[in-house]
């Protein structure tokens, strides 16, 4: 029997309906949530919008997000036994094309740092329609300056394109218990991200 194309092989759009099927409105259970955290987990809860613009600076309205984190000590969830206790799977997908404004807004907690040579983060799969390989960056916090200095991907990067890793605070929301993050991905042009070669 011959093999035939993957998704990676593949040009979309499939996504909304394969992957987060819920949150475009159909009958199809989605098998990941829209939150790597449950209401009742430990740690700082925090808010990261950003939307995914092309070359040209529109906003894309089917990007799949998958969103991979730790918990708030740095810890990875490696267990159904941890998603129980700790009451977060680290794991989430989000569609832009939901969002009236082609957001993607993820609620979650700000994950710990992993060693003393990480920075807090969160790791990011991009992917959408007309892209055969799906991208990986990461976002950082800019409230975490020391720890960002320290990190040694972080500094890997030219100093001149880090700051397209750094999600910021918003300052005038920076007094309520849940802080929120920007960060926008450019997938191409002058300010694109940085995205990482796995």
């Amino acid at each position: 029997m011959p093999l035939k194309q993957t998704p990676s092989q593949t040009v979309g759009p499939f996504f909304a309906y394969g992957l987060v099927p819920e949150q475009y409105g159909y009958d199809l259970p989605s098998l990941f949530a829209t939150s790597p955290v449950s209401p009742e987990v430990q740690g700082q809860k925090i808010s990261v919008i950003g939307r995914v613009f092309d070359g040209d600076g529109n906003p894309i309205s089917d990007a799949l997000l998958e969103f991979l984190q730790s918990d708030a000590e740095g810890l990875p969830i490696s267990s159904s036994a941890d998603l129980a206790r700790k009451g977060m799977s680290g794991f989430c997908r989000i569609g832009t094309g939901t969002d009236k404004q082609n957001r993607f807004v993820l609620d979650t907690i700000k994950p710990g740092a992993a060693a003393a040579n990480s920075a807090p983060h969160l790791n990011v799969i991009v992917l959408m329609r007309g892209m055969l390989m799906h991208a990986f960056t990461r976002i950082y916090f800019g409230d975490e300056p020391e720890a960002n200095e320290r990190d040694e991907v972080l500094q890997a990067v030219p100093a001149a394109r880090r700051p397209t890793l750094i999600a910021r605070l918003d300052a005038a929301r920076s007094g309520i218990s849940q802080p929120i993050y920007h960060f926008d991905i450019h997938m191409q042009g002058e300010q694109e991200t940085v995205f990482f070669d796995l």
